[in-house]
This record gives C-alpha cells, sequence and structure tokens, in this order.
C-alpha cells in the first residue's frame, strides 16, 4: 500500500479493535472508537519497538509532553510488536501512553498504512492521524521513506498545529514552551 491508499482528511476510522498496552504494564482488548469517544485521539504508527528511528520519535512524543499536558489530545501508538515488547519499549522510555500490539496489522490496515518491507514483510508504514470525536480524521502525515525511516520523523510544530486548529483553543502548555 502507499500513502494514497491512506485515509484522507474527513474519512471516518473503521471500526477496529487490538490488544492496548498501557505504561503501567496492563493489557486490555480495546476499540480505538473507545479513545476517541471523549477526546480526539493521535494515532501514531511505527515500525516496531526498539528500532533507532522509532526511540526517537517516542522520545519526541514523550519529550514534548503531548497529551499529559493538556486534555485536548490523547496520545496512542500502534506497532506490530508483542505486548511484552511494547511493555519492555515503554518503560525503557519511560512513556506515559499506550500502545496497540497490532500483529495481526488490523488497526494499520484499517487507516491503509500496511506495506511490506522488500515486498516480504508486513508492517505499518510511519505515519500519523488525528482522529476527532466522530471518528473523523482531521490530520494526517505519512513517512515517504520505507526503508530508511530515519530521514522521516512527523513535523512535530504541523501536529501541535492541527491539534490547536481542532481544540478551537491554544493550551496553555503544549511541550513547546
Amino acid at each position: 500500500m502507499g500513502s494514497e491508499d491512506a485515509l484522507r482528511v474527513g474519512e471516518e476510522v473503521p471500526a477496529t479493535t487490538a490488544p492496548l498496552v498501557y505504561p503501567d504494564g496492563g493489557v486490555e482488548e480495546t476499540a480505538l472508537s473507545e479513545l476517541y469517544e471523549d477526546t480526539p485521539v493521535l494515532v501514531v504508527f511505527y515500525t516496531n519497538d526498539f528500532s533507532p528511528d522509532c526511540v526517537t520519535e517516542w522520545c519526541s512524543f514523550r519529550d514534548y509532553a503531548w497529551f499529559t499536558s493538556s486534555d485536548e489530545v490523547r496520545v496512542v501508538g500502534s506497532s506490530k510488536s508483542r505486548e511484552g515488547t511494547h511493555r519492555r519499549f515503554s518503560s525503557y522510555l519511560d512513556l506515559d501512553f499506550p500502545l496497540f500490539s497490532d500483529r495481526d496489522l488490523e488497526v494499520s490496515d484499517a487507516f491503509g498504512v500496511t506495506y511490506r518491507t522488500f515486498k516480504v514483510f508486513p508492517r505499518s508504514k510511519r505515519s500519523v492521524f488525528l482522529v476527532d470525536a466522530d471518528g473523523v480524521v482531521r490530520y494526517r502525515w505519512i513517512g515517504d521513506h520505507p526503508l530508511d525511516p530515519t530521514r522521516d520523523q512527523p513535523p512535530l510544530a504541523e501536529i501541535r498545529e492541527a491539534v490547536e486548529e481542532l481544540s478551537g483553543e491554544e493550551p496553555e502548555t503544549f511541550g513547546f514552551n
């Protein structure tokens, strides 16, 4: 799948469910719709836990305090990594947001960002989607380099603007002070 297959801004997210690994290590089968029913959700797809590019990406989200500093948006990650690996990854990076263990790539497929590395290994393309409380995509970013993901880092300032636009106000703190 290429970027042209991914959900576009204005499209509704299909129903999808996967195990969600919480920062405390708990795991619960969770429908994505449960996460956005009260507040918008920033869904961040990445290749797998502990790859250098993903460590950099998640450290950026953690260091910019994407959602702990504001109730304007909830962040959730999604990769093919197993639940146990997510627990270790989350602990290692001291993440305070949950991660979908998308082993069958159902979540990735719902957003249209599944692809095959070397036409063999299925995984999620690095991407970010802002989903409003109605389940509609309000922002999307999709990485361009499937073989060299270190070239692709989500545009943090652009994502912040999308969140602020959706919320209608600038959060007091959003990690960019």
